[in-house]
């Protein structure tokens, strides 16, 4: 006899199969794995490709936007610059127009490294589209939208 306050194990194979958040968590990591490896070589991570793409822009971002773009808060996000900003990849300075915000850019360095991550980017990127089944990476895409 259970008591009222346990779970039967046939709920936990249930959120198990089913679970959307903890397939999407699995898939996710797994992703990361395969991206960080593929990045290693010069010495980044995929989180780290993915703040400098988000800084290849025309004119540098704020601080809030970047967050935004990435779906981190603003502390998060600050954390994650002060490595690149210690291997000169990125700029953070005053926003001229106002002088309570922060403004990114990538240095010369920062693009440098961007453009020689691109490639492997989109070799990796290939080969994970590649594994899908039906090869429907545009479903998949559609779908994570709709989630975010």
């Amino acid at each position: 006899m259970m008591a009222d306050d346990e779970v039967p194990f046939d709920v936990t194979l249930e959120v198990r199969d089913a679970c959307l958040c903890l397939h999407v968590q699995r898939a996710a990591r797994a992703l990361a794995r395969r991206f960080d490896e593929a990045l290693r070589p010069l010495e980044l991570t995929n989180g780290q490709f993915s703040l400098l793409m988000s800084l290849n822009r025309p004119s540098p971002p704020t601080m809030g936007s970047v967050a935004a773009l990435l779906a981190m808060d603003r502390t998060t996000l600050t954390a994650a610059l002060k490595p690149l900003q210690r291997r000169g990849l990125v700029s953070v300075t005053v926003d001229p127009g106002d002088r309570r915000s922060r403004r990114m850019s990538l240095t010369p360095a920062g693009s440098a490294l961007l453009a020689r991550a691109v490639p492997i980017w989109r070799s990796t990127h290939a080969e994970v589209e590649g594994r899908l089944a039906g090869g429907d990476a545009d479903r998949l895409r559609a779908d994570l939208i709709a989630l975010s």
